[in-house]
């Protein structure tokens, strides 16, 4: 029996050797590969979706958006608000690739245009095409 305690022990300090090994590698491939694409080295930096959607269009962050692109936008809320109805804004924006903080001023719009309405309060509104 003791050999076999002794064993089991001699097993599991080497693996224990091997994943630390292993976990210094990553840890360092990861600082590499961080350093040497300048983004930073930390967990979960990743820019908003708001930013990114605002880079894709060309816009820095805070700009307006031109009449164009808030009429486009419109109509886009308004054409799924009518296919798929009953949805949050949330489930809205992730559909349409779109951050719910731009489309807050669409659904304003529409809303007081009476093309659509909506049901509930704050984060539980739904929206219905008219």
């Amino acid at each position: 029996m003791p050999n076999t305690d002794v064993a089991i022990r001699e097993v599991v300090e080497s693996f224990v050797q091997q994943l630390r090994g292993l976990i210094q590698q990553a840890a360092l491939e990861s600082v590499q590969a961080a350093l040497s694409s300048g983004v930073p080295a930390r967990r979960g930096a990743r820019p908003s979706l708001a930013a990114v959607v605002a880079a894709q269009r060309g816009r820095r962050k805070g700009a307006k958006r031109t009449p164009e692109e808030l009429e486009a936008l419109v109509k886009k809320l308004h054409s799924f608000v009518s296919k798929t109805p009953g949805q949050r804004i949330e489930q809205i924006g992730r559909a349409l690739g779109v951050a719910t903080k731009e489309l807050v001023l669409p659904v304003k719009r529409l809303v007081g245009e009476k093309r659509i309405s909506t049901k509930g309060q704050k984060r539980a509104t739904t929206y219905f095409a008219k």
